[in-house]
């Protein structure tokens, strides 16, 4: 093909401008394969930011469950059986609210998980979610189990009745 009206050619006969065309679509396809990897980057980040997030209201919301069924044993010396009774314990003539309302379990954002004891009464919560844990150090005091726990399932936000010592 002749070269185009005003164009240069080399010394083959074809059009600089033709060569410099495939030049400039292979910078394209670099740049597009570029961006397809710093997206993929950004996309991994913000998923672990997000998990990090999320594990971080695990542990608010599920100690938030341990102290209200902590609360719920202090008045009535029993542990509940669903978790609306957290919401109005109407075991005193005055009914009181031991949490404000039932949070969804963030890693899930589904139901939670009960913990419950032969009887059916519920001594804790803990998510469903199988996704392993970033924190893996520095828990408060009565978590220190969750040190070693290969999922978030093993989270589990429990109260433990109070241990009475035996009188002598």
């Amino acid at each position: 093909m002749p070269p185009a009206p005003g164009a240069d050619a080399d010394a083959s006969g074809r059009s600089l401008l033709a060569d410099q065309r495939g030049a400039t679509l292979l910078a394209v396809l670099v740049a597009v394969t570029v961006m397809g990897l710093a997206a993929g980057i950004a996309g991994s980040t913000w998923r672990t930011i997000l998990q990090r997030e999320r594990e971080e209201e695990l542990l608010f919301r599920g100690e938030q469950y341990r102290r209200a069924i902590a609360g719920y044993f202090a008045v009535g010396g029993g542990y509940p059986r669903r978790l609306e009774e957290l919401l109005k314990d109407t075991r005193t003539p005055l009914p009181s609210r031991h949490l404000r309302r039932l949070y969804p379990d963030p890693m899930t954002g589904g139901p939670w998980q009960l913990v419950r004891d032969n009887a059916g009464n519920i001594l804790g919560v803990r998510s469903d979610s199988a996704l392993r844990p970033f924190k893996s150090d520095g828990f408060p005091e009565g978590y220190e189990g969750f040190e070693q726990a290969e999922s978030y399932r093993e989270w589990e936000f429990v109260f433990q009745r109070p241990q009475v010592a035996p009188e002598t």
